[in-house]
């Protein structure tokens, strides 16, 4: 069983118990943003995913190494990836506050090892899956555990969430702008993501 702090609690309710708090919402995202590829590229896509999240699991292992390889490598797309909590939430907020732990460089690399592990979940046992990749990507067991009781972690992770649902009014994942536009009709096909590509890349320069 996988246990995390005390302001997780306020992440993993029914309903998001999130929503229980002030409400407030921010116009600049709370947290350093996690990112692949050049700065200067014309697009930038910015997808809210759940580590926990069975469609984003797919996206992440049919659609996103081709788009990776074909256009954020080379320049033509910065891609951001923004957190939100999927049942079951405390499983995705103890996934992103690992890969928080693991610092910007292994981010997306844990992100992609936990996404692709959802199929040993079965067992109900997912602590130890985590703990194994965790020390992949350089944590110690004692500082895994550390992490999913870090309070300013959990504090970030919360803000995140409520910019989130707040702010960018994302109610599931995986969710996607493409330079500011949300894109609509669920989970993209990689003929989906290549056609809304193309479309902002004649539209100018990227929004932030």
């Amino acid at each position: 069983m996988l246990t995390i702090g005390r302001r997780a609690l306020l992440l993993t309710g029914a309903g998001f118990a999130l929503a229980s708090g002030p409400a407030w919402a921010q116009a600049v995202y709370p947290s350093p943003d996690m990112t692949l590829g050049s700065p200067k590229a014309p697009v930038h896509i910015v997808e809210y995913l759940s580590v926990s999240c069975s469609h984003c699991a797919h996206f992440n292992e049919e659609v996103f190494p081709t788009l990776k390889a074909k256009y954020i490598d080379t320049g033509k797309v910065r891609w951001t990836y923004r957190e939100l909590l999927t049942p079951p939430q405390q499983v995705a907020a103890a996934g992103f506050l690992t890969a928080r732990c693991a610092g910007p460089g292994k981010y997306f690399k844990v992100v992609d090892e936990i996404l692709r592990s959802q199929s040993r979940w079965q067992t109900g046992n997912i602590k130890p899956i985590f703990v194994e990749i965790a020390k992949d990507n350089g944590l110690t067991e004692a500082q895994f555990e550390a992490c999913l009781r870090d309070e300013n972690a959990l504090e970030a992770l919360e803000a995140r969430v409520r910019y989130a649902v707040e702010t960018d009014k994302v109610q599931g994942t995986p969710t996607f702008f493409v330079n500011g536009k949300r894109l609509d009709g669920g989970v993209p096909s990689l003929a989906d993501m290549e056609a809304a590509i193309a479309a902002a890349a004649k539209g100018g320069e990227a929004l932030t």
